[in-house]
Parts: structure tokens; C-alpha cells; sequence
């Protein structure tokens, strides 16, 4: 059975946001979108955790939807991180990204306040009732502090443009339940649990790693969706290796960035409170690089 955001299954790819000298470099990230478009990836996510939306004013988060959207053109779908702990912000930068002419949005729960299931449920609620778009819950509560409870989301499910969940709490048996109960589309939040996800009902994923090696996540989606496991299973193991080694180094985008960096993708920016890797690390992460054939050894 068709999912309620199949138009998203496969992979989408939350990009970094760059910077130079501590500006946002549109230059730089409109690159990054022609990229993902030459790669075959179905859909790119700006403003998300690895595009550092917390760090980001209003400004310059709504220019880089924009920015994105008018290098999109129609080519890629543009899910724009509009979540908020504040529910009319929500409000404001989720009407703002489907004026700017944003597909879908990506509404992150909201963190630090940590609502109560009814909380939770009145948050969504309000903004779907107020955009026509089709709505990811992302659901992370390493990040934000408190887990949207699948039966939340199951009621969720009911809400017309509520399509997707970006399922970033690790647990299968909270994926399992929203897709025995609902037809939501199930997108992993975490790129090493891509395979696992899928085999239980999930859709495809909302990458990092696809940054950088966006085809090799694309043929895993497409070696699942085919029926070829042998061949999604050995697209997993390489690719958890990568997300492994890289992604545990330090906090997403800190490694993502470096990597990019290396790669000669990004100027490798962030802003304070994220801090570079360390020499140490960025030996590792260089090592990494090597390993799966990004980069060659000097």
C-alpha cells in the first residue's frame, strides 16, 4: 500500500548549511543543491540539525529556504526545517517556507519546554491546520529531551498533512508500531538504521552521510525497494562503516563538515557553541575518508 508522503520515500539529504568569515555562503550552498539534484536524490532538507538552524537568524533561515527553493526550480523536492519550541514561531517560519515555495515541511519536536503528549499533539495540530503542505514529524529525543510517544503520533496520523515522521529515536519497536497503525511514511532520522527501518515498513531516510556519498544510500533504498536484500545488505555494511567512523567522532555537522571540507565542499565553518574536531580526530576522520575510497592517501 502507497505510504501518505510516498512522493518522499528514498532519500532526501539534510544539507549543511556553509559559512564564510561567519556569513552564510548562498553561493556555496546553492552548489551543494545542484550536487544532490546531479546525484538523483529525491529531496533535500535545509535548515535541519545539520543545517545548524539553531545558530541561524530568522533572516537567514528564511533566506536559505528561499535560496533553495529557487535553485530546487522544481527539480528536487525542498522539505524546510520550520520546527520551533515556540509554537506560533513554528507557525510563522512554516507559513513563511510554503510562501517561499517550500514542498514539505520538516517540524522538529519541540525541545527544551518538553510538552506534555497533548502538548505535543495541539503543536502539530495548529500548524497543520494553518499550511496546506504535507508535514514530517521529526521525532528525536537525544536532541530535544522528550519522546513523541508512537501512540501521539498514530493520532497525529488522522491530521490530513501530517504524511511523514523522521524516526530518529532508535527504537524499532516504536517504528513498528506508526507503521502497523498508520500509512505515514517512515523516513530514518539515523543513517545507520536506514536497512533496518526499511525492512520494517519504513520508507527510505533523511541522510547526513548523503552529503557526501549520496548514490550509495540511493542504491540501497533502490536494491530494498527492488526485493534484491543481498544487495541492500552489502550497501548497509559499507555504508555503516562511514557513518560509524565518521559521525561518531563528534556532534552532526561537526564531522559532516570536515569531511565536506576535505572534499573540497564546504569551507568546513560552524558557529559557536560547535567547535572543530580535534587534530586527533581529524587524523581519523581523514583515515575514514581513505578507507572507503573519498579521498586518496597522501
Amino acid at each position: 500500500m502507497s505510504t501518505k508522503g510516498e512522493a518522499y520515500a528514498g532519500l532526501s539529504v539534510a544539507i549543511t548549511t556553509p559559512f564564510k568569515n561567519d556569513e552564510v555562503d548562498y553561493a556555496l550552498l546553492r552548489e551543494q543543491v545542484e550536487f544532490q539534484i546531479a546525484a538523483g536524490t529525491k529531496c533535500v532538507v535545509p535548515v535541519g540539525t545539520t543545517g545548524e538552524s539553531p545558530t541561524l537568524s530568522h533572516d537567514e533561515h528564511e533566506r536559505v529556504v528561499a535560496e533553495v527553493v529557487d535553485v530546487a526550480k522544481g527539480r528536487i523536492k525542498v522539505m524546510a526545517g520550520t520546527g520551533s519550541n515556540s509554537t506560533r514561531e513554528a507557525l510563522r517560519l512554516s507559513k513563511r517556507a510554503e510562501k517561499d515555495g517550500a514542498d514539505a515541511l520538516l517540524i522538529v519536536a519541540p525541545y527544551y519546554n518538553k510538552p506534555t503528549q497533548e502538548g505535543f499533539y495541539q503543536h502539530y495540530k495548529a500548524i497543520a491546520e494553518a499550511v496546506g503542505l504535507p508535514i514530517c514529524v521529526y521525532n528525536i529525543p537525544g536532541r530535544t529531551g522528550k519522546n513523541i510517544e508512537p501512540e501521539t503520533i498514530v493520532r497525529m496520523a488522522e491530521l490530513p498533512n501530517i504524511a511523514l515522521v523522521k524516526e530518529a529515536t532508535g527504537q524499532m519497536d516504536q517504528a513498528s508500531v506508526i507503521t502497523a497503525a498508520t500509512n505515514l511514511t517512515v523516513l530514518s532520522g539515523d543513517d545507520s538504521l536506514t536497512l533496518p527501518l526499511m525492512s520494517v515498513g519504513g520508507r527510505g531516510v533523511i541522510s547526513v552521510v548523503g552529503n557526501i556519498v549520496p548514490k550509495d544510500m540511493i542504491a540501497l533504498c533502490a536494491a530494498f525497494d527492488a526485493g534484491n536484500f543481498a544487495e541492500a545488505l552489502k550497501w548497509h555494511k559499507k555504508l555503516f562503516q562511514l557513518c560509524r567512523d565518521m559521525l561518531g567522532l563528534s556532534t552532526n555537522p561537526i564531522p559532516l563538515k570536515a569531511a565536506m571540507r576535505m572534499l573540497g565542499r564546504d569551507t568546513g565553518e560552524l558557529r559557536l557553541p560547535m567547535t572543530q574536531l580535534t587534530g586527533a580526530e581529524e587524523a581519523k576522520l581523514r583515515t575514514t575518508l581513505i578507507k572507503y575510497g573519498l579521498i586518496g592517501a597522501k
